[in-house]
């Protein structure tokens, strides 16, 4: 293998059969190129529905009130259902065992913030301390609201990481005091959030202060909860219809009513992007695969035409003592060769070209187009082995001719 003179003698083969050794190549560097393109790409396809749902904890559950639209009992249309802190407690009561976090809100939107000259208004939310695993938010700095906060009624604000930026510029915003609707919020921690620019330009404080800031009366907006991560997507979905089922006879609303009490479930989410994920993976793979096997059959061709073109110059080798065993090291090391090489140019060119479009890509909805190395080296290997067959069989054949006969070939 690392037998000079034979390296050299490839070399030279290789030098004065140009073209072939060009098409040889090119063949190879365009399966790999065409596969690190297709497998970016699909990847890209995938991170854009991973994002699109990392908004919100994939177990997670919101529950909405609205207004009936069917008379119920004696119960007019129109009604508007109202939460309230006891619903709170009906719903931990009745399926403790199948809620992991919980918290009740209480939404404001269009709130004016103040700091020094900084102005704007933002949308603040009362939570828990539960809430941050609902909405996948990361703390960059400080700390999240904990239930010290809620018994104290503190004025205590967590920031998104945009309203820090709005407000401070380069400065940190932990420590520091907001104005809110004219009222004074000390900012204890801030977060981001990957569900993108939106979602960190929130405010959370606690729930109890906001509660007692805007809703006198106990009342709640909404409820969020992520339900137990042993429940599959079939059980979360049913025991979130049995809830609403509870809730509207709770509330004495028609079974057959939409508006009056909504859910929103990731669960069912989860499951339809679950499925269109595999379909992609499988139709990922099977352009691979066919990228793959066109690929195959290039070299094999090439290689067989490649044996043939050189049979004389094998029976001149086998003239002048030339084993078979070393004919056909020789055919199958330079198919490895130009294989290994042309390989990693395509790898090369493709991942350049990924990282190059991926910024206009996201314009077409595919985010961060890559491929992992350990694929492409996988296929790369692949075309090889399958270099290293199509190259065996032909120069095996090549090999056993009688070197008169090989001389005699035209």
């Amino acid at each position: 293998m690392f037998d000079l003179d034979r390296w050299i003698e490839i070399f030279q083969t290789l030098s004065k059969n140009k073209l072939r050794t060009a098409l040889s190549g090119f063949t190879i560097a365009f399966a790999i190129l065409l596969f690190t393109l297709l497998f970016g790409v699909g990847n890209g396809l995938k991170h854009t529905f991973e994002k699109q749902f990392a908004k919100n904890a994939q177990n997670s559950v919101y529950i909405y009130s609205g207004t009936t639209s069917k008379p119920y009992k004696g119960l007019q249309s129109g009604r508007r259902i109202q939460f309230r802190n006891d619903d709170m407690a009906f719903i931990n009561d009745e399926f403790e065992d199948n809620i992991e976090f919980f918290s009740p809100n209480i939404q404001r939107a269009n709130v004016s913030a103040i700091y020094k000259n900084e102005h704007s208004t933002y949308t603040v939310r009362g939570v828990y301390p539960d809430y941050q695993p609902l909405e996948s938010a990361v703390m960059e700095g400080g700390r999240f609201l904990n239930y010290l906060d809620l018994k104290r009624k503190s004025k205590v604000i967590v920031i998104g990481r945009l309203v820090e930026k709005d407000l401070f510029g380069s400065l940190s915003g932990i420590g520091k005091n907001i104005n809110l609707d004219g009222f004074s919020f000390k900012v204890v921690g801030v977060f981001n959030d990957p569900g993108g620019d939106r979602d960190e330009r929130y405010i959370y404080a606690p729930f109890t202060t906001v509660q007692n800031l805007y809703k006198p009366y106990d009342e709640v907006d909404y409820f969020g909860f992520t339900y137990n991560p042993k429940l599959g997507v079939d059980q979360a979905l049913t025991f979130t219809n049995t809830l609403t089922k509870l809730l509207k006879k709770k509330f004495k609303v028609n079974p057959k009513d939409q508006s009056a009490i909504r859910v929103r479930n990731y669960a069912e989410g989860t499951r339809n992007v679950q499925q269109l994920m595999f379909g992609l993976n499988v139709i990922i793979l099977f352009i691979g695969i066919g990228t793959l096997i066109a690929g195959v059959i290039g070299i094999s061709n090439i290689m067989v035409y490649i044996v043939k073109e050189r049979t004389k110059e094998l029976g001149i080798r086998k003239a002048l003592g030339a084993t078979p065993k070393s004919i056909i090291g020789m055919i199958m090391l330079e198919s490895v060769f130009v294989t290994a090489l042309a390989g990693y140019v395509g790898l090369l060119i493709g991942m350049l070209c990924l990282e190059l479009l991926g910024a206009r890509l996201e314009e077409y909805g595919i985010l961060d187009p890559s491929v992992e190395t350990s694929v492409v080296v996988g296929a790369t290997i692949v075309l090889i082995i399958a270099g290293t067959i199509a190259g065996y069989i032909p120069a095996k054949r090549a090999a056993s001719i009688k070197p008169i006969v090989a001389l005699n070939d035209n």
